[in-house]
């Protein structure tokens, strides 16, 4: 398959992670990084490849990957430092929108991706300021 910095690559990268989740678990293996790597890869996936990969992505090589579908961050950021490695533009400059809307293409009932930023935007409202009473005091808000 040839990687590019696309919402169609993204859509079937995303598609071809679940596949190779489902292929790990029908032989028994751990779903993991390094093992995503040799199966995609095969030869090309050497241990520099891999460390080059992991770093990026701030990920373990051995650490179990949860199921991309509820909870999609780590394997954006896998998928991310994929891309970036295989078609040698900067990590920065992948097209996370586009890697977004493929996520939500591919998993379409499933936990949206940016379900953690909606959440803390209704955490951070400000709090109410405190009454003042006509001589300038102040009044605290739940006296009454």
């Amino acid at each position: 398959m040839n990687i590019e910095n696309t919402q169609e690559c993204f859509v079937q990268l995303w598609l071809w992670l679940e596949r190779t989740r489902l292929l790990l678990y029908r032989q028994c293996k751990r779903f993991c990084v390094r093992r995503v790597l040799k199966s995609w890869f095969g030869g090309e996936a050497n241990d520099d490849f891999i460390w080059t990969i992991c770093s990026l992505s701030e990920l373990a090589g051995w650490d179990e990957l949860p199921l991309p579908s509820l909870s999609p961050r780590k394997h954006r950021e896998l998928l991310r430092a994929i891309v970036a490695v295989k078609t040698g533009i900067s990590f920065y400059k992948i097209d996370l929108k586009a890697l977004d809307a493929a996520y939500s293409i591919a998993f379409p009932k499933s936990t949206p991706m940016n379900v953690n930023k909606k959440a803390d935007k209704h955490k951070h409202q400000p709090h109410p300021q405190p009454l003042s009473d006509w001589r300038g005091e102040y009044i605290e808000t739940l006296q009454m």
